[in-house]
């Protein structure tokens, strides 16, 4: 798969929806991860990102415009231990508490499948960044409906071993606009990782769609301390 431009894969898609990418540093020192959701409806624009613990929650920006909260308000980042958990959905709690009973990443999420918001049947993505003793890797899971078809739920799990230094995957919920939405198909996007945290916190915000961009949070791990330092961004403050 052809190295790609993040801001390029970007820029030419007015709503990916939601989308994580995890990846490794130019020099190979850091972790990197971000997560984004962006917003069509009044509902879905009207969130903020705030911190919780070592990750961080939905939160609406004006509890009197907030219509229903069932699949917009969730925790995208939980870390445990040495492993720190991103997803699109209420799903972060599903892995957390599964792998804290020593379950698989995969294994904790055959009990769930897309989000019930048809006609879109939004995918669930979710990945998994382990660090330990210096060394590194993650996972990428998408939960999709069969083409459309809510009658089955297609899983998909990719796993990056010893990631390459300036390189990540990029996963989204949604192929491009559209009514319904199409969900995303195919492997995760490798894209290249460039810059310190501002600089790719800021690439990614500056070519998400302006109309359409909801919160950004990016975060970069020591690969040695296990130290993170961490970014976020909201449209509405």
């Amino acid at each position: 798969m052809e190295l790609q431009s993040l801001e390029g894969q970007l820029s030419n898609n007015p709503y990916p929806g939601r989308g994580i990418i995890i990846g490794k540093s130019k020099d190979g020192l850091f972790a990197v991860m971000a997560y984004f959701i962006m917003g069509r409806s009044e509902n879905s624009r009207n969130r903020i990102f705030v911190e919780d613990g070592e990750g961080i929650r939905t939160q609406a920006f004006d509890p009197a415009k907030l219509s229903d909260p069932s699949l917009i308000i969730y925790a995208p980042v939980r870390v445990l231990g040495n492993k720190t958990i991103v997803t699109n959905g209420d799903q972060t709690d599903t892995i957390y508490e599964g792998m804290d009973r020593q379950q698989t990443f995969e294994q904790a999420l055959r009990s769930r499948e897309f989000e019930p918001d048809a006609p879109n049947f939004t995918p669930r993505i979710s990945g998994i960044l382990h660090i330990e003793n210096g060394g590194y890797n993650y996972a990428m899971s998408i939960l999709k409906s069969s083409d459309g078809n809510p009658a089955s739920c297609c899983r998909y799990t990719f796993a990056y071993e010893n990631p390459l230094n300036g390189e990540g995957h990029f996963i989204h919920t949604y192929q491009q606009d559209g009514n319904p939405l199409p969900s995303f198909e195919g492997e995760p996007k490798r894209v290249a990782i460039e810059g310190d945290i501002d600089t790719f916190a800021g690439k990614i915000w500056e070519n998400l769609n302006a109309q359409n961009k909801v919160s950004l949070f990016a975060r970069y791990i020591d690969l040695a301390s296990g130290a993170y330092e961490s970014r976020i961004i909201n449209k509405n403050s």
